[in-house]
């Protein structure tokens, strides 16, 4: 048990933002994880490098949605990266927390977390807990939503 705490002791935060809510949430998630013992960074303009710097801890993508259900501009990159790459992540675990607003339509709804849960899949990543989507029309601080969730995500880490 010991070897697999010093193996998830540093995690990732990346972040795609559109108007801030995202990076508003990974600011804290960040300040909770290094709370709880944990090396945290947050990355709002992540590369590839970036992420894979991780690939034998924790990550955590943090994203709000934007348009038709796509990833934010600043978070894109990454993605697309990661796809053109397509390392294989085994030994990654992970987690997504996803913003979005249903009354966009469901097939648009937290779209962006939906895409990167399903890469990171492919990619063999281990999913530590299940993604969480919050819903703005629902819930006006997101935090309300993400801070319990985390709490599970952290239990799970270790």
């Amino acid at each position: 048990m010991e070897e697999r705490q010093e193996a998830m002791a540093k995690v990732g935060v990346f972040v795609g933002s559109v108007f801030g809510g995202a990076e508003e949430v990974a600011q804290e998630v960040v300040e909770q994880l290094i709370s709880s013992g944990y090396i945290a960074q947050m990355y709002l303009e992540p590369q590839l490098d970036d992420f894979l710097e991780y690939r034998n801890d924790a990550a955590l993508v943090i994203t709000s949605t934007t348009g038709q259900g796509e990833i934010p501009d600043n978070l894109m990159p990454l993605y697309l990266a990661l796809n053109d790459q397509f390392p294989q992540l085994p030994k990654l675990g992970y987690g997504v927390i996803s913003m979005g607003d249903s009354s966009y339509g469901e097939d648009r709804y937290c779209g962006a977390g939906r895409q990167f849960d399903q890469l990171l899949q492919q990619l063999q990543a281990k999913p530590v807990t299940e993604r969480l989507d919050i819903d703005a029309s629902v819930n006006f601080d997101a935090l309300d939503k993400a801070i319990p969730w985390l709490a599970g995500f952290i239990k799970e880490v270790i």
